[in-house]
């Protein structure tokens, strides 16, 4: 097993490294410069805003910001680093906002200090995706079966309770080898969130959060890193962001819900389990929805911003252009949603963002009017 691996950390570090490349080339003053050095290094005086987190979302804002720049003249530059990273960033001031799939936790919030919001932007949902070399058929797997096989309980792919709810299957007996990331993420998050949730042993063992100590498995960086992994792998299972699944044309399973429904993701299943009331500050986990037709690992994904942008060491102007940005966001820009596989904002889920944005103040004053 240890030569099988080291061979497909050889393989796979050469297309996972094109691919981060080509994601850096293709997106332009709408993309993310991957290194990471940049944030610091820009210029809070130009006509460029600076973000930086979420990969669940990365390729929504890339589109978003590739266009907003094209009809503002506004350039965004958003970096694909992890909610972990992005939250750090706006913790540390060197980002205009950050983007998290993980409401600031009480740890973060207490570091940070000062007031934040959050602002929802879409929804989207973690998938499993697998290598499984000949199989046609849509893998279907129950809560028990995913979270046992993170845990390393189940290692092989003609595992008895695989076969029980795939009959007739022709499933390959190859090892199981468990692909996860290695960056704090929101997509950890809500994939831990998830589990936490469905399974006891996974929550007393392992629990949730944006990075965890995984008992089992290769870590890849980013939503791409662990999709290259899988893709590279004969065998491998990880979890990753819809849109990265659609992109690479990589199967992905269906998962039983708690009404006991088999949920295939896709932009219908993903927008029932978001058909929720938010409350006032938006910070709510649809993971293991009640929704009967809903798919259970979804998720709302966040921008967070400082209450008062003062503190961000902004002037007003550039303040005035990141609310703009925001407000155009969860209005306009949600025109790109469905063609990128992200649930649009409800409406009740838009007039809480609307009137989250409007409690934003430079120097005590409100800055949408």
């Amino acid at each position: 097993m240890g030569k099988q691996i080291r061979r497909i950390i050889r393989s796979a570090f050469l297309p996972l490294t094109a691919f981060s490349i080509l994601l850096a080339a293709c997106n332009g003053s709408g993309g993310s410069d991957q290194n990471s050095d940049s944030v610091t290094a820009a210029s809070k005086s130009d006509n460029t805003l600076l973000g930086a987190g979420s990969t669940f979302v990365y390729p929504l804002f890339s589109k978003m910001f590739s266009e907003y720049h094209q009809s503002t003249g506004i350039r965004v530059n958003y970096q694909s680093i992890g909610s972990g990273g992005g939250i750090l960033q706006i913790t540390n001031k060197t980002v205009d906002f950050g983007g998290t799939d993980a409401p600031l936790n009480e740890e973060q919030s207490k570091k940070i200090a000062v007031e934040m919001l959050h602002i929802p932007i879409a929804s989207g949902a973690s998938v499993v995706s697998y290598n499984l070399p000949g199989f046609q058929d849509t893998l279907k797997l129950t809560p028990d079966l995913i979270a046992d096989i993170f845990l390393g309980k189940i290692k092989n792919w003609n595992d008895p309770g695989i076969a029980a709810v795939n009959p007739g299957a022709k499933i390959p007996a190859l090892p199981i080898i468990v692909a996860h990331r290695s960056d704090g993420s929101g997509t950890t998050f809500i994939w831990t969130d998830y589990l936490s949730k469905v399974s006891d042993a996974w929550k007393a063992k392992v629990g949730r959060g944006t990075a965890v100590n995984w008992p089992v498995g290769l870590g890849g960086k980013g939503n791409e890193g662990v999709s290259g992994l899988v893709k590279q792998t004969p065998g491998g299972i990880g979890y990753m962001e819809l849109a990265y699944a659609v992109q690479n044309k990589m199967p992905v399973a269906s998962v039983k819900n708690k009404s006991g429904h088999f949920i295939y993701p896709d932009l219908s299943s993903i927008t029932d389990a978001g058909n929720v009331q938010l409350p006032a500050d938006a910070k709510v986990s649809i993971t293991n929805t009640d929704a009967p037709g809903g798919y259970p690992i979804s998720s709302f994904t966040w921008v967070i911003i400082y209450k008062e942008q003062k503190y961000n060491n902004h002037d007003s102007a550039r303040a005035g252009k990141l609310l703009k940005l925001l407000w155009w966001t969860i209005h306009s820009g949600q025109t790109y949603c469905k063609q990128l596989n992200y649930a649009p904002l409800s409406l009740s889920a838009l007039q809480v963002g609307e009137a989250i944005l409007k409690t934003a103040t430079y120097d005590g004053k409100p800055i949408l009017q």
